[in-house]
């Protein structure tokens, strides 16, 4: 029976790298958007959901491809997040004990990483496929890659939104601070500026890139 097809085969580097930044969940597969629109109002609270996350998806990898050998196709999915729920709930209590105040913040959106696509797209793409080494690596560059996006969205939401970095004032108590953006408004105009912006960056580095149209030559007529 010959072996299923796993795709273009890459280095441990790729299957590290790839995940923050070229295939970054968020900015680039527009996935976890949940999250990142809801609990993305302060740096505090982005870098505790991205921890979460972090933690979830690289346990659940592990995991995944370790046991895979031993979990019946017909329960594969079922087993998928039964094992995400597990990792949500050890992630939840060590919020809950570490940070109460960020974890009350967060409420119920660390208990929805159970459904965050990011983490059961991972284990039914990679994991479930791949040697635990490998797996573990484009976990740790996928869960790095969603940490960037929600701090990136944290930080300008919180800025604009608080005049504040991490509850310290920087513009000082002239600054009138701009309510919408702490909102539910405000995260919906953050990841479009931010879209925008990379959008933009892409088409110049792509037009840099491609190669310059010959300059057509006037034919020149022959004497008879």
């Amino acid at each position: 029976m010959k072996a299923a097809a796993r795709g273009p085969r890459t280095t441990a580097r790729e299957d590290l790298v790839r995940g923050i930044w070229q295939e970054n969940p968020t900015l680039r597969q527009l996935l976890g958007l949940c999250p990142t629109l809801a609990v993305t109002n302060t740096v505090a609270n982005s870098v505790a959901m991205g921890l979460a996350t972090f933690v979830v998806l690289v346990g659940s990898s592990l995991l995944v491809s370790s046991l895979k050998r031993f979990i019946p196709n017909a329960v594969r999915l079922a087993t998928f997040i039964l094992i995400i729920a597990t990792w949500v709930t050890i992630a939840d209590m060590l919020l809950e004990a570490a940070v109460p105040e960020i974890h009350k913040a967060l409420g119920a959106f660390v208990s929805l990483i159970v459904v965050n696509c990011i983490i059961l797209a991972r284990q039914e793409a990679f994991a479930s496929r791949q040697p635990v080494g490998r797996s573990v690596l484009d976990a740790v560059g996928t869960g790095l890659g969603f940490i960037v996006a929600l701090l990136l969205m944290g930080t300008l939401r919180e800025v604009i939104g608080y005049g504040s970095l991490l509850g310290i004032p920087l513009f000082g108590p002239a600054y009138e601070p701009w309510v919408v953006m702490i909102l539910p408004p405000g995260g919906f105009l953050t990841i479009g500026a931010i879209l925008m912006g990379l959008a933009w960056v892409e088409r110049r580095r792509a037009a840099k890139r491609q190669p310059a149209a010959p300059v057509a030559r006037a034919s020149v007529g022959r004497a008879a």
